[in-house]
C-alpha cells in the first residue's frame, strides 16, 4: 500500500506544469544523442518511456504532448537544414529559420496522429502501450517515408544501428522492424512504471528482455555468404568546398585533385564521390574524360565517378555514376542514375507555389530526372556494385532489387551542403543499416565525409577523417545470397501485417465494450 501511495504521489508531482513541460522538452532535446555520432542507442527507449509516462499523467494533453515532443526532437536532430539554406544557399536568416522548422513541424504530425489514433482503441492502457503503440508508430514511419516523395531521415530504428542488439532485426525485416522493437522497448519500459498489475509488469519485463536477447542472437546469424571474390577498394574524398564546387574557375583544380588521387593508388577499384566531376558529361572534352580512364587503367584500376549528364533525349539532366573503364555499350559507358531525388535540392516541388524562394538563394538549381528503380549493378573489376547516390541511402526498400544482383553496395555523396554538422554521421548510420539489411559490404566515397568501409554486420571497419582531402584504401569481400528482408522484397509485408493486427485489435476492443 505504501508503494502504491508513493507511486501515486510521484505521478501527481509529474503532472505539475512546472515539471511536466521541462521534462518533456529536455527528453526530446536529448534524442540526437541516441543517433550518430554519439550512438547512445540505449537512451531512445528511455526517452520514449518518459514521453509515455508524461502523457499518461496528463491524458487530455496526449496529442499536443506528442506533437511538441516530436517537434523538439526533430528540430534538434535536423538542425543542419539551416546550414544548407543559410550558409550554403545564401538564403537570408529571416527565411532560413522558419523554413528549417517546416520539415520538423511536418514530421511531428505523425507521432501526434499516432497518439490520436491510440485514444480510439477501447483496450487497457497496458495493451494500448505495449502492443498497439509500436504497431501504430511503425506504420506511421512507413507512411512518412513515402508520403510527399518521402523522408526517411530520423526514423527511430536508425538509433539502434549498429551497436544495439536490436540491430539484429534489420536483416530480418528492415529498418521498420527495428523501429517497431525500439518503440516497443520504450513502451515496455514505461509499463514497468505505469502498469497497475504485477502480471502486466512481469509480462513487459519478460518481453523487453526477450526481444533484446533475440536481437543479439539474430546478430550472430549469417544470412548471406562470401562469393569467394576479394578486391582492394580506393575511395576518394576530394574535400571541395560547396562554394567552389560549381565555380568555373575551380573546375581545373578540382579535376587535378581527383586525378592525383587516382594516381596515388593501385587499388582494383577506385570510386570518386557524387558529382566529383562538376560538369555535364557531354559538355566535357573527350580528351579530359579519357585522361581519367587511361590513368586508372595504367594503375590497374577500374574507375567509377560521380558526374551529371544529359538524358538520352538531351532535354533533361541526371545525377549519375559513370563506369569509366568499362567497355562502351550501344548507349555509351555504363552508368547508374540517381532515382530518388531530393526535393528543393534536385527539383522544385510545386514550382508555381514555391519557385519564388529560389530567387532569394545564391545558388543555381536545375531539375533532375530519376533513373528508375532496379537498375543493373555496375561491373568494376570482379565486383558487381549496386550504387546509390547520397539521399537514396535512406530508402532501403528501393535498393533491394539492385542489391539482389550485386556483390557489393556503394554510396557516393556530397555532404558539403551541411558543413561540419552531424548530417554526414547520420547518413553514415543509414549506410550501416543498408549493409545490415542486405548482408553485404557497403563502401562510401564522399566529398567531405563520411568516407568509409562498412562490413555486412554494419560495423565501420575503416574511415577517413572528415573535411580532409585523402583516399581511403581497404579490402572487401564480395557477397551473395539474400537476407530475409531482401526475400520479402520491401517493408510492405510488415506494414500490412501491422495494419491487419491493428484492425483486429480495434474490432476486438469495440465488441468487448
Amino acid at each position: 500500500m505504501e508503494i502504491a501511495a508513493s507511486h501515486s504521489s510521484v505521478m501527481k508531482y509529474l503532472a505539475k506544469p512546472w515539471l511536466y513541460w521541462p521534462l518533456l522538452f529536455i527528453s526530446a532535446a536529448l534524442v540526437p544523442f541516441t543517433f550518430a555520432p554519439y550512438y547512445h542507442y540505449w537512451l531512445l527507449p528511455v526517452l520514449l518511456a518518459v514521453l509515455l509516462i508524461l502523457q499518461s499523467v496528463r491524458p487530455q494533453w496526449r496529442i499536443r504532448t506528442a506533437y511538441l515532443w516530436a517537434l523538439t526532437a526533430y528540430t534538434s536532430l535536423l538542425y543542419w537544414i539551416d546550414i544548407a539554406l543559410h550558409d550554403i544557399a545564401g538564403l537570408a536568416q529571416i527565411w532560413a529559420w522558419p523554413l528549417t522548422l517546416i520539415l520538423p513541424a511536418y514530421l511531428a504530425i505523425y507521432p501526434a496522429v499516432v497518439f490520436w489514433l491510440l485514444g480510439k482503441f477501447r483496450l487497457s492502457g497496458t495493451i494500448c502501450h505495449a502492443v498497439i503503440l509500436p504497431l501504430l508508430w511503425c506504420l506511421a514511419e512507413f507512411v512518412r517515408e513515402r508520403a510527399l516523395t518521402g523522408f526517411g531521415w530520423g526514423i527511430w530504428g536508425y538509433s539502434q544501428i549498429a551497436d544495439s542488439a536490436l540491430a539484429g532485426f534489420a536483416p530480418v525485416g528492415g529498418i521498420f522492424l527495428v523501429t517497431l522493437v525500439t518503440v516497443a522497448s520504450g513502451a515496455w519500459l514505461a509499463e514497468l512504471v505505469l502498469a497497475k498489475s504485477r502480471r502486466a509488469k512481469i509480462g513487459c519485463g519478460v518481453a523487453l528482455t526477450g526481444v533484446w536477447l533475440l536481437g543479439a542472437i539474430l546478430l550472430q546469424f549469417h544470412f548471406t555468404q562470401p562469393d569467394g571474390t576479394h578486391a582492394r577498394i580506393a575511395l576518394a574524398q576530394g574535400n571541395i568546398p560547396q562554394s567552389l564546387k560549381w565555380d568555373e574557375q575551380s573546375l581545373q583544380p578540382t579535376l587535378q585533385r581527383y586525378l592525383e588521387q587516382i594516381a596515388s593508388t593501385h587499388a582494383d577499384i577506385v570510386i570518386l564521390p557524387e558529382t566529383a566531376i562538376p560538369v555535364m558529361r557531354q559538355d566535357m572534352p573527350a580528351a579530359q574524360l579519357d585522361e581519367f580512364t587511361q590513368l586508372a587503367r595504367s594503375h590497374g584500376s577500374a574507375l567509377a565517378a560521380g558526374i551529371p549528364q544529359y538524358t538520352a533525349d538531351g532535354n533533361n539532366y541526371q545525377n549519375a555514376v559513370i563506369n569509366f573503364t568499362a567497355a562502351p555499350e550501344a548507349t555509351g559507358l555504363p552508368f547508374y542514375a540517381k532515382n530518388h531525388l531530393v526535393p528543393f535540392g534536385e527539383y522544385i516541388p510545386f514550382p508555381a507555389l514555391l519557385g519564388w524562394l529560389y530567387s532569394k538563394m545564391d545558388m543555381p538549381l536545375v531539375g533532375f530526372s530519376g533513373g528508375g528503380i532496379g537498375q543493373m549493378p555496375l561491373q568494376l573489376a570482379n565486383q558487381r556494385i549496386a550504387f546509390n547516390i547520397c539521399y537514396e541511402d535512406g530508402f532501403g526498400d528501393e535498393l533491394i532489387a539492385t542489391a539482389k544482383q550485386a556483390s557489393l553496395l556503394a554510396n557516393v555523396s556530397n555532404m558539403a551542403w551541411y558543413g561540419k554538422s552531424h548530417a554526414m554521421q547520420q547518413q553514415l548510420q543509414q549506410s550501416q543499416a543498408r549493409a545490415l539489411e542486405t548482408g553485404r559490404y557497403m563502401v562510401r566515397a564522399t566529398n567531405t565525409g563520411m568516407t568509409a568501409i562498412i562490413n555486412p554486420k554494419g560495423k565501420v571497419v575503416a574511415q577517413l577523417k572528415p573535411d580532409t582531402a585523402s583516399v581511403l584504401e581497404g579490402e572487401i569481400s564480395g557477397y551473395k545470397g539474400s537476407t530475409p528482408y531482401m526475400r520479402l522484397g520491401s517493408s510492405w509485408p510488415l506494414a500490412l501485417i501491422s495494419l491487419f493486427l491493428l484492425l483486429i485489435l480495434g474490432i476486438y476492443g469495440h465488441y468487448r465494450h
